[in-house]
């Protein structure tokens, strides 16, 4: 692809580090942009800085926030007794979706993955067992993909929770083994974690 401004190269550059964003899907947007008023381009730099500076991790369950604690966690008609463990921010946002969840949500930020050199401490696990001591949470849902490093996740989060007298249970298998939690559509991940299963460590 010949570029006839360096600039332009540079932030099509720029959009294709982006998840998703080829080339000419970022050369379409960056002429996109070049067509809108300044202030148009002001006002979506100015979002995306804010949100850099702005954005925060909820102290409790590792969401995304503008604030300490996230929404879902202060809105006191959840059911605090319920713990949604997931991946990551997409998941819950998947799970949130469904309308078919009152309670509350760990994100661990990944799985264990000794491929990758991702063990437990790399994750958000203590914090996960510490809120669990505290005796609020009855029952954890592992609501993680269902993968063998899913899998492999889930057996250790077992062997942490189920001393605390935790009751750990499983999203429904609506769900295809190997497949991404967050591209399941919304109505068999709904149906998912209304029958969700007990899970065995046997």
């Amino acid at each position: 692809m010949v570029f006839s401004s360096k600039l332009i190269e540079k932030a099509v550059e720029a959009f294709t580090s982006l998840p998703g964003i080829g080339r000419k899907t970022a050369l379409r947007l960056v002429l996109h942009l070049l067509k809108q008023d300044k202030s148009t381009t002001e006002q979506f730099t100015a979002a995306i800085d804010a949100m850099r500076e702005g954005i925060k991790e909820c102290q409790t369950c590792h969401n995304f926030s503008d604030h300490d604690q996230c929404q879902i966690c202060s809105d006191a008609r959840r059911d605090r007794s319920v713990v949604c463990v997931v991946e990551g921010v997409r998941d819950l946002m998947a799970v949130e979706d469904t309308s078919q969840y009152r309670g509350l949500y760990h994100v661990l930020g990944g799985i264990i993955s000794p491929i990758e050199g991702i063990g437990p401490s790399d994750l958000n696990i203590d914090s996960l067992v510490q809120r669990a001591e505290k005796g609020e949470i009855k029952e954890a849902i592992m609501a993680i993909s269902p993968t063998i490093e899913g899998e492999t996740t889930i057996f250790y989060l077992t062997k942490k929770l189920q001393p605390l007298g935790i009751q750990i249970s499983m999203i429904a298998r609506g769900v295809a083994f190997g497949g991404d939690l967050e591209y399941a559509d919304e109505v068999t991940l709904g149906r998912s974690i209304v029958a969700r299963i007990p899970y065995e460590t046997k």
